[in-house]
């Protein structure tokens, strides 16, 4: 069973998903990773998000940042959304995660902060 499902939008984030999954690698904690963008793979992602079993999502995303949003608005599940520092430093990815619509929320880490996810995540399993 998988309990963590790490999900990035490109492999030019590898540096940060990895991050978390050393995490969950070092914990023991069922997981797995996909590549899948919400814009180039919108079919795809809903397909996933409603098939798998993880109990938490990890969203890793850049620019845009719509990946965790995306994710939130097709589970009741809970979404931790890392923003990537791709452009303006990563605010501009920060900002898309943090300011969700009422309904549809993320969790937001900081910048860049994998790790800080996977901890998170990790907190979240402990109460469910």
């Amino acid at each position: 069973m998988v309990l963590v499902s790490v999900i990035a939008g490109s492999t030019s984030d590898e540096k940060i998903y990895r991050k978390a999954l050393s995490v969950l690698e070092e914990k023991n904690i069922d997981h797995e990773l996909k590549i899948l963008s919400a814009h180039r793979n919108p079919d795809e992602l809903a397909e996933y998000v409603r098939s798998t079993d993880a109990k938490v999502f990890i969203c890793v995303a850049g620019l845009s940042a719509a990946l965790p949003g995306v994710v939130a608005s097709k589970t009741d599940k809970p979404v931790i959304g890392v923003p990537v520092s791709a452009k303006l430093g990563g605010l501009d990815a920060l900002l898309s995660i943090a300011q969700m619509p009422p309904g549809v929320p993320v969790a937001c880490v900081g910048i860049d902060n994998g790790k800080n996810a996977a901890f998170l995540a990790l907190r979240i399993l402990q109460l469910l």
